[in-house]
């Protein structure tokens, strides 16, 4: 068994189909042939038999009794020929013990057969097959038997004729057929070659080859589509990870080059005590943005890894949303910016609440960075369809409709004007906020979008 599966294994896959389909083919051939074959010997031989009992009715009637035996009454030989017995028909009349009384018919050759049972039976001697009807006549209390016996030779060469034919028809069917599957088959896998071929031509520098089917969508079409879409996923996260990763390194090397710097310029001339103290300051912030860096960087793999284990329990939302926006409201007075809240006190969310606070605390403070002097942040809470809409407006200067489906990628950052700016404490967005935050409501079942109209403002609508 294994030695055919490894013959197996090195004949092409088209060619195999073609076999498989010839051999399937032959095989239904083969059998609808022999009950062809069956069916025409079936039906040839009943209408002899069916001829044989005409013959047989003919010559009944035409039976008398003289003196101790049975004959032909007033008909010779060549009368009874005419009247349906030719050379192929011999009629017996026997007596019980099989000696013949009468015979009408011209072929001599033929056996006499004295002990066969009633009915119809095939005998073969000499070369020549017989069919022959045997029933038991009486006239006048004198019984016998009649034999009418018919040629089987029309019938005999007709059988001869069919197999010749079968014999020379099935294996130019099946030569045609194996022809014309292995074409099909060819041809069914054309789009699979063409697989082959592009994906041995997609390296990790060039993912942009496509198959491109045309073809029906039937199995081959769909796998053709299906390769061709994996191929788009793997383009976007590979492209998403070079962005990724050459943003990180980005947002890495600006901290290193302005503690570098700093350090270089302390080292290389005296300075006083309240300039190195200026200097470790500066140096103390950008450590601070690079831990908070990587702090989002490992928060964001852990995430994607899915090791990031959610605490559940029920939050009423009213006190949770207060607190945040206590966190929060340092920003917003130093701004001069008014904070407006809408919450219903019988509303609450199933999650994390430490996670929660993140989420909330990186949508205000981006709404409070973009907002104007003496602007307005309102949050607001709705229950719709057993999900909670809790919305945070800002009187921004609003988001170009053209960068709002890139918004939640990781570093992306939507306008030059909206590009990392010192913020609190010295912190400069790392484009990793909204990501965070889009992820966390994926965590808990949810979603964040947003809307935004340039001049008016920005709206992200988080729904948990």
């Amino acid at each position: 068994m294994r030695t055919i599966e490894q013959f197996l294994a090195y004949i092409p896959l088209r060619l195999r189909l073609a076999l498989w389909f010839t051999g399937a083919l032959g095989a239904i051939l083969l059998l609808v042939g022999v009950f062809i074959y069956w069916q025409t010997q079936r039906t040839m031989l009943s209408q002899i038999d069916h001829a044989l009992e005409l013959a047989a009715v003919q010559a009944t009637l035409n039976i008398e009794s003289r003196e101790d035996r049975l004959v032909f009454q007033n008909l010779d030989e060549n009368r009874i020929q005419e009247q349906h017995l030719d050379d192929d028909f011999v009629v017996y009349l026997l007596s019980p013990n099989g000696a013949v009384w009468e015979k009408l018919g011209n072929n001599n050759q033929e056996p006499v057969y004295t002990t066969l049972p009633a009915g119809y039976a095939s005998r073969k001697e000499h070369g020549e097959a017989w069919r022959i009807l045997s029933q038991e006549v009486a006239v006048n209390g004198i019984a016998g038997n009649l034999q009418v016996r018919q040629d089987m030779e029309l019938l005999e060469n007709a059988l001869k004729d069919l197999r010749q034919q079968m014999a020379l028809g099935l294996p130019l069917a099946l030569l045609l057929a194996g022809l014309g599957g292995f074409w099909l088959a060819s041809q069914a896998l054309q789009p699979i070659d063409t697989m082959t071929r592009t994906a041995q031509a997609i390296t990790a520098d060039d993912l942009s080859q496509r198959i491109g089917h045309r073809g029906p969508a039937d199995e081959i079409g769909r796998l053709a589509q299906t390769f061709d879409g994996m191929l788009d996923r793997l383009q976007t996260a590979f492209d998403r990870e070079r962005r990724f990763t050459g943003d990180a390194a980005h947002e890495l090397r600006t901290p290193l080059t302005v503690l570098k710097g700093s350090i270089g310029v302390t080292l290389r001339k005296p300075r006083d005590t309240m300039d190195c103290m200026e200097t470790l300051a500066v140096m103390e912030g950008e450590v601070d943005r690079l831990i908070r860096l990587s702090n989002d960087l490992l928060f964001m793999a852990r995430l994607d890894q899915k090791q990031l284990r959610l605490g559940r329990e029920w939050i009423e939302l009213e006190p949770f949303l207060g607190a945040v926006l206590d966190q929060i409201r340092p920003l917003a007075m130093a701004k001069a910016i008014r904070l407006e809240e809408t919450i219903p006190n019988d509303l609450r969310v199933l999650g994390d609440i430490d996670l929660l606070i993140r989420l909330f605390l990186n949508l205000l403070d981006n709404a409070i960075k973009y907002t104007p002097q003496a602007g307005t942040v309102q949050v607001s809470a709705t229950q719709t369809s057993g999900q909670v809409e809790i919305a945070i407006r800002d009187s921004g200067s609003g988001i170009a409709a053209a960068h709002l489906p890139q918004l939640f990628e990781r570093f992306y950052r939507a306008e030059a004007d909206r590009a990392r700016r010192p913020g609190q404490n010295g912190q400069g967005g790392a484009g990793l906020g909204l990501a965070i935050a889009q992820e966390i409501a994926r965590a808990h079942g949810g979603r964040i979008t947003v809307t935004s109209e340039v001049g008016v403002g920005t709206t992200f609508t988080v729904w948990l």
